[in-house]
């Protein structure tokens, strides 16, 4: 697709010379020779060239009081370069701090101009793809984007509202997997008071410590092996916006310490580095394990815990909003319909009421799981019951001496004649299939924490641990 480029210049023959320059290297050019003429395209016509090259004085009027008009009224515009052949200082400041791209003196090097047009294209170009994906996002991600009529899901929709509106520092997310955490951070940000600047993502799960330290401050040339030249780190890259934690209560003892002088001091330096940088960062961390359980056994720093704890925000499970199956199915279909070129249209009574009766141990990234399996193996208008292969976990009576695996892809553990029955489909999780075994024994024990113990071959202390990371209640805590 050819490239728009306006040129303003009243000499006859340098505009034609320059129309057919440009012309000729692919772009879609339109020349205008007065202020009132570029104005009227620009503003009249609804005119967004991607640059806009200038003569800087017109017949009737200085280019740069179009430039700052231009800025005034549009959201969108491109890249301005000025031509003059005879400039001042005070033009020239004016310019850069209008933010113009380039300021040439005729005659013009042609060639250098191909390079300067070039540049300003490429920068233009940058701009509106960020633009589009920061429109996208704050029309995508508004706190009506967590589907649902449930009480919890609108008390949900209500605080994120709220917190929109609020310049907070530091906030923390808690709920299971796949409850939609990183949706829930998106929505903070693209609805927040920071919507115009980055939100920039981690897993700090997924990265080993020392790649992390150097992902969230960068590292200076030779900071270490492989290192050939300076790298800008998460927190630089989230200047002015947001920096998303996720799983944060997977960071190191060493790498908490140094978070939190960032998020106190919101100064660091980089790997290798010798210079504070100075940022202005708010910071969501989300985490499915109980934090205050990982302070008092010493795996995750107290002051840490107290600075992120300015508000938790925590996402509801699926199970404790079953009635949001009506939104949140028929939503996953649409998409996957589209996504698959599919056409499911019908949701017949007995699927309706295997989807409700499932327990959810994934959540909605379950839910989504199962329904895109579904759409993309179905044959009609209607969702095939057989491909939704919900297994719920439950404890059933079963004969034999051994633990075994049957073709269902379920593991049966049996403890005196009793079995444990969990789903190795993907649905359930590692916690979550701990948790299960966790509560079932307790449940065989009358909640007698010591025997439950001596069942699971581990100690009392390591057993309240898990209870308490669970939020398991017990009895006697009720």
């Amino acid at each position: 697709m050819a490239r728009s480029l306006l040129i303003i210049e009243d000499e006859p023959m340098l505009g034609q010379e320059l129309s057919r320059h440009f012309d000729g290297a692919g772009w879609r050019v339109l020349l205008v020779d007065t202020y009132r003429a570029a104005r009227s395209e620009l503003f009249d016509r609804g005119l967004i060239p991607l640059v806009v090259l200038s003569d800087m004085s017109l017949p009737d009027g200085n280019a740069l009081d179009l430039l700052e008009e231009v800025q005034k009224e549009q959201q969108t515009s491109g890249e301005w370069v000025f031509l003059t052949g005879y400039g001042s200082v005070a033009d020239s400041v004016r310019a850069l701090r209008l933010g113009a791209y380039d300021f040439l003196e005729k005659p013009v090097d042609f060639d250098r101009l191909d390079l300067v047009i070039k540049g300003a294209a490429r920068s233009a170009t940058a701009q509106r793809r960020l633009q589009d994906q920061l429109a996208a996002g704050s029309s995508q991600f508004t706190p009506e984007g967590f589907v649902g009529k449930s009480d919890v899901a609108s008390q949900l929709r209500e605080m994120l509202g709220r917190l929109a509106k609020a310049p907070f520092s530091t906030l923390i997310i808690t709920g299971e997997t796949g409850t939609g955490k990183g949706v829930v951070a998106r929505i903070l940000h693209h609805s927040g008071l920071r919507n115009d600047a980055p939100l920039v993502e981690v897993n700090c799960s997924a990265l080993p410590k020392d790649l992390l330290e150097s992902e969230l401050f960068g590292h200076e040339a030779g900071a270490f092996t492989g290192a050939k030249k300076r790298r800008r780190g998460l927190f630089e890259q989230a200047d002015g916006g947001t920096l998303f934690l996720d799983e944060i209560g997977e960071m190191s003892l060493d790498l908490q310490a140094k978070l939190l002088k960032v998020i106190e001091d919101q100064s660091f330096r980089r790997v290798g580095g010798d210079r504070e940088i100075r940022v202005d960062v708010q910071v969501i961390a989300a985490t499915n394990c109980d934090l205050a359980a990982r302070v008092d056994d010493g795996s995750f720093r107290a002051d840490l815990y107290h600075r992120l704890y300015v508000f938790n925000l925590q996402v509801p499970t699926l199970r404790e909003r079953i009635q949001d199956l009506d939104d949140l199915v028929p939503l996953f279909v649409a998409e996957f319909n589209t996504k698959a070129g599919k056409s499911v249209s019908t949701i017949g009574a007995e699927a309706w009421k295997k989807l409700k009766a499932h327990t959810w141990p994934g959540n909605v990234r379950e839910l989504r799981n199962v329904i895109e399996r579904c759409v993309l193996f179905a044959d009609g208008r209607e969702l095939p019951l057989q491909w939704l292969q919900l297994q719920p976990a439950r404890l059933t009576p079963r004969n034999g001496d051994d633990a075994m695996r049957n073709g269902n892809g379920i593991i049966d553990l049996q403890e005196a004649g009793q079995y444990v029955r969990l789903p190795l489909d993907g649905s359930m999780g590692l916690e979550a299939m701990d948790r299960f075994i966790i509560n079932a024994a307790l449940e065989r024990n009358q909640y007698n924490v010591t025997a439950t113990a001596q069942m699971l071959n581990t100690t009392r202390d390591t057993l309240r641990y898990r209870i308490r990371k669970y939020e398991i209640i017990l009895p006697e805590d009720e």
